[in-house]
């Protein structure tokens, strides 16, 4: 009964949202595959995505390791960056990545109170999608350092404890045993992240960057025909296109780590079950 309610429910949303003339489904299908939406919007919403979600790959895995190093300098460096980057939104990061050329008009390399090797005027580049990449990657790492931390931690102790003993050093043991048998508990909320990180990029107009999907659609195009509700449903249709196929291959790497990892017994396990329990004596 319950389900029926559900479907009645959800066939007439549809029939109402395909009847309402508010949501201008003539503008919709002409901007679906709007040339600029497609080779600029989503183009560099997939760019912003892989370029930060790299970035923040590699600094979550050294910020994991520093929390987990026996070197207190280390340890309290990490935290400081989880403190500030996971306390704070990325909206009001990606403003004050976007405020960088202003707070900082100039940047001098050289030698202290000598010399000046290097100057560069940041007010004088055009860098907004450098920094929504920077703005995106240093907020992300910090989750990225957290879901690491744990992947680490469900190894055992015994397997650092071996590698040492075999003459490993601490981060040797780390690299070439903990990290690699770690990947089976990091993968799958590392796919979340991905996901999330696709729809976060939403925001680089904070930076301000316009040039992604939300940006054109929404900025852009909506601007100039004032329909935003079209606009932003060619948004959306993109959004959970690439999000479609990223959980599609969240699935198959998540299958892919898992391999070992059932808790059904294999056929020579069962036969030597079996075999067991007719030696026993009593049976």
């Amino acid at each position: 009964m319950t389900a029926i309610v559900i479907l009645v429910l959800a066939a007439l949303f549809l029939y109402g949202a395909a009847t309402n003339p508010a949501y201008r489904w003539s503008t919709y299908f002409e901007y679906l595959f709007n040339e600029r939406v497609l080779t600029v919007g989503l183009l560099n919403t997939l760019q912003l995505t892989v370029y930060s979600m790299v970035i923040a790959i590699a600094l979550g895995v050294l910020i994991a390791v520093m929390r987990l190093s026996p070197n207190p300098v280390l340890r309290w460096v990490a935290w400081m960056y989880l403190w500030i980057f996971r306390g704070t939104p990325i909206y009001v990061q990606l403003v004050f990545w976007g405020l960088l050329p202003t707070i900082y008009q100039n940047i001098q390399l050289g030698v202290p109170f000598g010399p000046s090797l290097l100057q560069v005027n940041l007010q004088a580049l055009s860098i907004p999608f450098l920094l929504a990449i920077v703005g995106l990657a240093l907020n992300e790492a910090a989750y990225m350092a957290e879901i690491i931390r744990a992947g680490i931690n469900s190894v055992p102790e015994g397997q650092l404890e071996a590698s040492t003993a075999l003459g490993m050093s601490w981060g040797m043991a780390m690299r070439r045993t903990v990290l690699p048998q770690a990947m089976r508990v990091i993968i799958p909320p590392t796919g979340n992240e991905v996901i999330s990180m696709l729809k976060t990029t939403s925001l680089v107009t904070a930076v301000p960057f316009t040039l992604d999907l939300y940006g054109i659609t929404s900025r852009e195009i909506a601007a100039r025909t004032f329909e935003p509700v079209p606009l932003l449903l060619v948004a959306a249709t993109w959004y959970l296109v690439v999000t479609s196929i990223l959980m599609v291959g969240q699935y198959y790497l998540e299958r892919y780590y898992s391999r070992g990892a059932s808790r059904k017994l294999t056929t020579k396990q069962l036969e030597a079950l079996a075999k067991a329990q007719l030696e026993t004596p009593g049976e």
